[in-house]
């Protein structure tokens, strides 16, 4: 097991034997924790086998949503905006709730965040601990 792999597991434990599979539940953990990069490695560890499947492109855009922010984290801020729209699109493939999520607000909120950046003409950085987002758990 790599490295990589053994942090991803030590993430997920805590998630196991629910409704969703833990991979599912821990990206929104780390996403609500500010970990950014590790929602995403945790829910591309579960992606990369089913890429192909019919929820590839819901859990690829919600990678690209998190990377967006690891983006923000890292004061890249075009590149995050090119993810944001990325990950819309993936999202907007799916109906208003998927897989016990409501898109709707994850649209509403990308629309809001592409707002903020395109408003400083990618200058500013809208990202600091008071504003930072966070995603609603699913449920079943």
């Amino acid at each position: 097991m790599s490295h990589k792999s053994a942090k991803i597991a030590a993430t997920i434990a805590p998630f196991q034997g629910r409704e969703f599979d833990a991979h599912y539940l821990s990206f929104f953990d780390c996403f609500n924790r500010q970990l950014f990069y590790e929602a995403h490695d945790v829910l591309e560890e579960m992606w990369l086998p089913q890429k192909k499947g019919p929820n590839g492109s819901f859990y690829k855009g919600l990678i690209q949503l998190a990377g967006a922010f690891v983006h923000l984290q890292k004061q890249r801020l075009r590149p995050a905006g090119a993810l944001f729209k990325l990950a819309d699109t993936n999202l907007r493939q799916y109906p208003a709730t998927h897989e016990g999520l409501g898109l709707a607000e994850i649209w509403r909120m990308i629309e809001q965040w592409l707002a903020k950046l395109e408003s400083g003409n990618f200058e500013l950085n809208p990202l600091n601990d008071h504003s930072a987002p966070r995603l609603e758990v699913p449920v079943a």
